[in-house]
């Protein structure tokens, strides 16, 4: 297999506030898992395997961050993957499951991974990154009280992993 070619983006291309700078902004992140997927199989997936990764990391790019969070994907914040999984994967998805959120992490662990060797996020924000990845007991705890939530109890579960920073 070729070798998949750098990516060539810049801190700045992935900032937006208008509607047309945000579509071009999905478009270089379409880019992006396009190269993923490729260098996931480059990694010895099949191609199901890397399209499934590449499904999980596109959620978490395109829905999460660009949509939902309004975030330069390559200037990622402290805290980034634990409001992910620790409230917005759980309050959008129909029945959430640690099962799925691993995957989910997984996949966006690889993403980042795959974006440091791009260069375009420092080692410094991979460590953090994968870190808070890491925290499985804490997304299980916060996955069993959002499915026993009873009354009005959905405010201070959210208060204590708002959905953005």
């Amino acid at each position: 297999m070729s070798q998949i070619p750098e990516i060539e983006f810049e801190q700045d291309d992935f900032d937006f506030t208008t509607i047309d700078e945000e579509l071009v902004v999905d478009e270089r992140c379409q880019q992006i898992l396009k190269h993923f997927y490729l260098f996931l199989q480059q990694q010895g997936m099949t191609p199901e395997e890397a399209s499934d990764l590449a499904f999980s990391a596109d959620l978490y790019l395109r829905d999460y961050l660009i949509d939902f969070g309004r975030q330069n994907i390559v200037r990622p914040k402290p805290g980034i993957v634990t409001t992910f999984a620790g409230s917005w994967f759980i309050t959008h998805t129909l029945d959430p499951e640690l099962a799925l959120l691993e995957r989910h992490l997984t996949a966006l662990s690889e993403l980042y991974r795959f974006m440091r060797r791009q260069h375009l996020i420092s080692a410094y924000e991979l460590a953090f990154l994968l870190n808070e990845a890491g925290h499985l007991d804490f997304f299980r705890q916060r996955i069993d009280s959002f499915l026993n939530l009873t009354g009005d109890g959905f405010a201070a579960w959210d208060a204590a992993c708002p959905a953005t920073l």
